[in-house]
């Protein structure tokens, strides 16, 4: 299965693994890189520049095979200086491409990236955005639907109105995001104009995951209704499990308490706890709506290349009505 983004990036499938904060370490990424995907490492998870350095160094004994380095753009209460982590990068070598997300890219940041022929991806959730991108300079971009997990922007927007829009404004490749589990969400993401897909969700409930196996159990268990979107009040919009802690957050927002008392339910360090103990209620975790079309968990191997054959089986079954 071969589109322009698989030409660009070096890689087997039409597949990235969405990077997950906590998740997307070297073990993880190199997982979904070795499965013929494009895997990204979060940068975030990695508090200085030396501890990134080393885990890239992991990463890169891990696998031979493509894979990018997430840069976060976001608000966070630890900020990261990503001028130190662009350094890193360029120093150690081996990375194929960086993915940004959050705000708008520092000009300088792009350009010393592309100096050095790192390939530029960066997520947008509306087409507006990935115009902005392109004129950046970057050579693909994420169109992210708000049915997906995490940072779902303000709009609201759906991969399936933006993706055609996204095709036929942009002559680089559009990799579509949000809500897609399998093959059939890939055929769609195709059909619609994109060269490939993103999944971030159906890859919490793959056996690297480092995520708790009561946790894991407990998402087996969850429907498509079971996700709910928080930090509105913050112009944060983050879509989540509905848990405990999320529903706290909810009703503080609800009652207009200050971000301070927010924070404190809401905060990355209960998600690591989270994922360490095995308490589902101890922290937020980031989950689209996709959820309920995962049932087990499998090697991500088998994830990615049950994906690609189901994909291909739609295409034969959707060409064969034109017989």
């Amino acid at each position: 299965m071969r589109t322009r983004l698989t030409e660009l990036l070096g890689i087997e499938h039409p597949v990235i693994g969405g990077c997950m904060q906590w998740i997307s370490g070297p073990e993880f990424t190199a997982a979904v890189s070795e499965a013929g995907g494009l895997g990204v490492m979060s940068s975030a998870t990695f508090p200085t520049p030396e501890e990134f350095r080393e885990a890239l160094r992991r990463l890169k004994a891990l696998t031979s095979r493509p894979f990018a380095v997430n840069l976060n753009l976001f608000p966070a209460l630890r900020p990261i200086d990503n001028r130190l982590y662009v350094e890193v990068i360029l120093e150690e070598g081996g990375v194929t491409a960086v993915e940004t997300s959050g705000g708008r890219p520092p000009g300088e940041l792009v350009e010393r990236l592309r100096e050095n022929g790192i390939l530029l991806l960066h997520k947008c959730t509306t087409v507006r955005h990935a115009l902005v991108a392109r004129d950046m300079g970057y050579h693909a971009v994420t169109v992210f639907g708000s049915e997906g997990g995490g940072h779902i922007g303000d709009a609201g927007l759906t991969f399936l109105s933006m993706v055609p829009r996204a095709v036929d404004e942009l002559d680089i490749p559009v990799i579509a995001a949000g809500g897609i589990a399998d093959g059939r969400g890939l055929a769609a993401a195709l059909a619609l104009g994109a060269e490939g897909a993103l999944i971030g969700t159906r890859l919490l409930l793959s056996a690297e995951s480092p995520v708790h196996e009561a946790v894991k159990r407990r998402l087996l268990e969850a429907w498509e209704t079971d996700t709910m979107v928080i930090l509105g009040s913050v112009h944060n919009r983050l879509r989540v499990w509905r848990n405990a802690a999320a529903l706290k957050a909810a009703e503080l927002e609800e009652a207009g308490a200050p971000f301070e008392e927010i924070i404190k339910v809401v905060a990355g360090s209960l998600t690591r706890e989270m994922f360490r103990t095995g308490d589902p209620d101890g922290g937020i975790m980031v989950c689209g709506q996709d959820i309920g079309l995962v049932h087990e968990i499998k090697p991500i191997a088998e994830i990615i290349a049950g994906m690609v054959q189901e994909a291909e089986a739609v295409m034969e079954r959707i060409a064969a009505l034109r017989r």
